[in-house]
């Protein structure tokens, strides 16, 4: 074996060691501010410290612990890279997984558990790479700015936003990320490759829609009952068709699609090629429109008691450019008597697909699979790449995975049984080191 070979197998098995034991720390973010990224983020600190690398923790509540590590590059004069994951999970109720979400466990060629996507196989990959660094005294040609953020999974209050907010100077330097969900294969038409690069994200609108009516006894006849208004309301919102929208991401990434698979590309109409996206069908549906979906209702508290007001809250997602037009949307659809408040607002994102760094990316993905065709796409959802950009970082999702094609990969997001498997992960690390090398 040979040292190279003897190199890339080290680092497959450090990633996909880290991946695991980092799965069996339960860093849960149940929302509302209880959360716990200390053990975490403790053996994050650890694991760099192994290596000589000195970390430092930013405690912007107790328990709530974000870390940073610089690691300097040849040429200090260039602009930084900030390269970041987040430290938190989503909850994963034990009774309705095949295995311990909370195991790490290898089974059928995948590493199972909370995490194991979001995003702790991306955490595994940046400590992997800077390890094998650190170890061989490698310096990248830029400076990278390591950072494990807390509270991604409940809007980032205690973590990127309170880093951005409170200690700014981490980031002095530097003008561009990469995080979380991109870099990802999707297998298309006769088997061709497409790896989504994430250049754009929806925003995001939570409303709280509240009706108030007459309380009274459930037996008498009452016009004025708070359940019945918002009930209404929330029907229409849920049944509401939205206008299409296509955003030069999209655009891109659709025009691509139909040069791959041979269908025609009509840039009046994409939803025709939506059936060539496969497992990624819903996702990629989601950013050709705004959307809102009721995902909560709270109203009464006895069976013959007509309560005086009623609630829900509508999960509002909004294209670059197109926030103005959810809200009028929803003003419109819900009637002037329904208060609307808001209960988290953050922005729209989006940037162009050309430059060095995409040139990098690209490139480090075709390194490993010449076959493989970069393209960029639009999230429905969102990343701590909106709190950087407060700074006037540039931020691009590129956590590269080689998936198997029957994989329906943005299912496992927040799911029951999320998975990683074992050979993307040693795809995706090269591709990273690669990447983090040449950019």
């Amino acid at each position: 074996m040979t040292t190279n070979q003897t190199d890339r197998e080290s680092l497959e098995t450090d990633a996909i060691t880290l991946c695991q034991e980092m799965i069996r720390i339960p860093s849960v973010n149940h929302g509302d501010g209880k959360g716990d990224e200390k053990a975490m983020a403790d053996y994050v600190v650890g694991k760099l410290a192994e290596v000589g690398i000195k970390a430092t923790v930013y405690e912007s509540a107790p328990g709530r612990c974000n870390v940073v590590a610089r690691i300097l590059g040849v040429d200090e004069s260039r602009s930084g890279l900030v390269v970041h994951g987040h430290l938190d999970v989503v909850p994963a109720n034990a009774d309705d997984w095949s295995v311990d979400p909370f195991g790490g466990e290898i089974r059928d060629g995948m590493i199972w558990g909370r995490g194991a996507l979001d995003m702790k196989n991306m955490d595994a990959m940046m400590l992997a790479v800077v390890r094998k660094w650190a170890r061989s005294g490698y310096k990248p040609p830029r400076t990278i700015v390591l950072v494990f953020f807390a509270d991604e999974e409940a809007g980032s209050l205690y973590g990127s936003r309170w880093m951005v907010k409170e200690h700014p100077e981490v980031f002095t330097g530097c003008n561009e990320a990469i995080s979380e969900v991109g870099g990802f294969s999707v297998t298309v038409g006769a088997g061709t490759r497409l790896y989504f690069v994430e250049a754009a994200q929806k925003g995001i609108h939570w409303m709280k829609l509240t009706a108030n009516g007459r309380a009274g006894h459930g037996s008498m006849v009452n016009n004025e009952n708070a359940i019945t208004a918002l009930s209404h309301a929330v029907a229409k919102i849920g049944s509401h068709e939205w206008p299409q929208r296509y955003t030069k991401t999209v655009q891109i990434l659709f025009e691509k699609m139909a040069a791959v698979t041979g269908k025609t590309y009509d840039p009046s109409d994409l939803r025709p090629l939506l059936k060539e996206f496969g497992t990624t069908v819903r996702m990629i549906g989601a950013t050709l429109q705004n959307t809102a979906n009721p995902t909560l209702l709270e109203a009464g508290y006895k069976a013959n008691v007509i309560p005086q007001t009623a609630s829900a809250i509508i999960d509002g997602r909004f294209l670059p450019g197109y926030e103005d037009e959810l809200n009028a949307t929803i003003r419109e659809l819900v009637g002037p008597d329904i208060d609307i408040e808001t209960v988290t607002r953050d922005i729209a994102l989006e940037v162009d697909f050309q430059g060095e760094l995409v040139e990098a990316m690209c490139a480090a993905i075709l390194t490993e699979d010449p076959e493989g065709v970069p393209v960029p796409y639009m999230m429905s959802g969102g990343t701590d790449n909106k709190a950087l950009s407060d700074l006037g970082i540039v931020g691009f999702g590129f956590s590269p995975l080689k998936l198997p094609a029957n994989l329906d990969f943005a299912s496992l997001f927040h799911g029951v049984d999320e998975r990683v498997p074992v050979d993307g992960l040693k795809f995706g690390v090269h591709v990273l080191e690669n990447f983090l090398q040449n950019s």
